[in-house]
């Protein structure tokens, strides 16, 4: 079968033109329409964007006035600080339980103590009471100074007590009475180790006598 193309050159690229830019146009469109889907995508996540930090802002600013509306707020987060540093707390407490076997192992035979007071802020002790003679609390003294302690796998030994002053004292017919104050090494309250406390054996103490329930305290007490 035999075709002949009986249309000039010109209709020819005409035709051919034509298509090209319909294919252009049907391109193009679909370019547009695609650019505005993502237009309206961009201006959609933009408004939610925007009614979602509003709506925060405004949560923000309900629960500020709920605190702010709060009665002793100050005090109800300070007592919740404290609360959550209780375990810490509890964990490094001193052991305030050894300080009786310590009297029992530093006083000597002839001294009361009539007062004591304890404290763990500036690791200081202050005991006041009375013996027989003033010569009794010298050595009561002397004691305090010489006494050492070693913590259990150690070897090395520190003085239990430091800046030991016989701070009053004072003399009758009777008795004498006496103010000793002290500070103490932490460590031989310290929880977390297992001290021995090592003491002048050329001193008789009650620890070497008599049971610490036999007169070291009288009437008075401690703090």
């Amino acid at each position: 079968m035999i075709q002949f193309n009986l249309l000039p050159d010109v209709k020819v690229q005409f035709i051919k033109a034509r298509k090209a830019k319909r294919m252009v146009m049907v391109i193009s469109g679909l370019v547009v329409t695609v650019s505005f889907g993502l237009l309206a995508i961009m201006f959609s996540v933009t408004a939610f964007q925007d009614h979602h930090i509003e709506s925060l802002n405004s949560d923000i600013k309900s629960y500020e006035n709920k605190l702010t509306g709060t009665s002793d707020l100050a005090k109800i987060l300070t007592i919740q600080n404290q609360l959550n540093s209780l375990p810490d707390i509890y964990a490094k407490r001193p052991v305030t339980s050894r300080l009786f076997g310590y009297i029992q192992a530093t006083t000597p035979t002839q001294v009361s103590i009539n007062h004591l007071s304890l404290d763990f802020v500036e690791n200081k002790l202050t005991v006041q009471g009375t013996t027989d003679t003033l010569a009794t609390v010298n050595r009561y003294v002397d004691t305090l100074k010489f006494t050492t302690y070693t913590v259990k796998d150690d070897k090395e030994s520190t003085k239990a007590f430091n800046n030991v002053v016989l701070s009053a004292f004072s003399r009758d017919e009777k008795t004498a009475t006496y103010t000793v104050t002290f500070e103490f090494e932490t460590d031989i309250f310290d929880i977390s180790k297992e001290v021995t406390l090592n003491v002048p054996k050329t001193i008789t103490t009650r620890s070497e006598t008599e049971l610490p329930s036999s007169g070291v305290f009288d009437s008075k007490g401690t703090n």
